[in-house]
């Protein structure tokens, strides 16, 4: 036998494991699988036992209660507070990132010299924890001393006497302009993958008809871009809902109660008033709340993953 025919038969005693050539995919699901159930499955049954007891502050002591949490929700007058104040912040932040994202990802949509780095630049905010971003933006809104209230002063928007985040009236506003700082540029390259994936051919063929930039946009880009924009207004929503990094840092749900979310509250009650059954089923409500809202808008807008 030829020296080559004996360098290509396989070495005798060595063989994969028998799972690594199946092609049934359950060994190749399971570590991720085992993942889930740990960090996800779990943590969700254990609260869902939590919400059917009742806690005893004073004595610490918890006994088994099934109704007496959920019971107490729908008589919880800050917690509908916190509803109303979570479906604001969403909606409103929402609308705001999406405009802004779809416009300056059009004007970004350009091979021309230099927007490679302005694109790159537009990325930056994403990188900053929320934490950070909360005490940046709340250095700037301070009453005393803050650039960004200091420039609504001299500008006569602002009283000085009613700072923005000590206002109640506005202080929901500062941390929405917070939250718009950092998460359009989500917007921006979401819209400028969907801009770049349209094709040319309808553009040329308006073009041709003598269609104008502005009919182009909103009888071309908007219906073919329309699939894009609702996945990424649900993935958007759904983390909005949850916010809670800027308003644990920037207000604490204050003043009063005039910026507390349902995450907000939730963590009020878990962390100062130690009640785990009772922020467990706010918690667990919450989640509730996400997968009706997420629910109704796959079906109202049709969205397909």
């Amino acid at each position: 036998m030829s020296q080559a025919a004996v360098a290509m038969r396989p070495a005798r005693g060595f063989a994969l494991p028998r799972f690594l050539t199946s092609e049934h995919p359950f060994p190749w699901l399971a570590p991720i699988t085992a993942v889930l159930l740990i960090f996800g499955v779990y943590p969700l049954l254990y609260a869902l036992w939590l919400s059917l007891h009742k806690r005893n502050p004073a004595t610490r002591i918890s006994v088994f209660d099934p109704d007496y949490n959920w019971l107490k929700i729908l008589t919880d007058d800050r917690m509908w507070g916190a509803i109303g104040h979570t479906y604001v912040y969403t909606i409103v932040a929402i609308v705001i990132e999406l405009v802004l994202g779809l416009l300056i990802a059009l004007l970004l949509d350009t091979d021309r010299k230099g927007y490679g780095v302005l694109r790159a630049l537009m990325t930056l905010p994403l990188v900053v924890p929320p934490a950070v971003t909360g005490m940046m933006f709340l250095l700037m809104m301070d009453g005393s001393f803050g650039v960004f209230s200091r420039g609504l002063y001299a500008l006569g928007i602002l009283d000085p006497s009613a700072p923005i985040l000590a206002n109640s009236g506005t202080a929901l506003i500062g941390i929405l302009i917070t939250d718009i700082w950092q998460w359009t540029p989500f917007m921006v390259l979401i819209m400028m993958a969907g801009l770049r994936a349209l094709p040319k051919d309808p553009y040329e063929a308006a073009a041709i008809d003598g269609a104008t930039p502005f009919q182009a946009f909103f009888k071309l880009t908007l219906p073919m871009l329309s699939k894009i924009i609702a996945i990424a207004v649900l993935i958007r929503g759904v983390d909005l809902f949850r916010i809670y990094d800027y308003v644990k840092v920037m207000t604490e749900g204050g003043p009063g109660t005039a910026t507390e979310t349902l995450t907000a509250y939730a963590g009020t009650i878990y962390f100062k008033n130690a009640d785990f059954p009772y922020a467990s089923t706010i918690a667990l409500f919450t989640l509730i709340l996400v997968v009706v809202t997420s629910s109704i808008f796959i079906k109202l807008f049709r969205v397909k993953f």
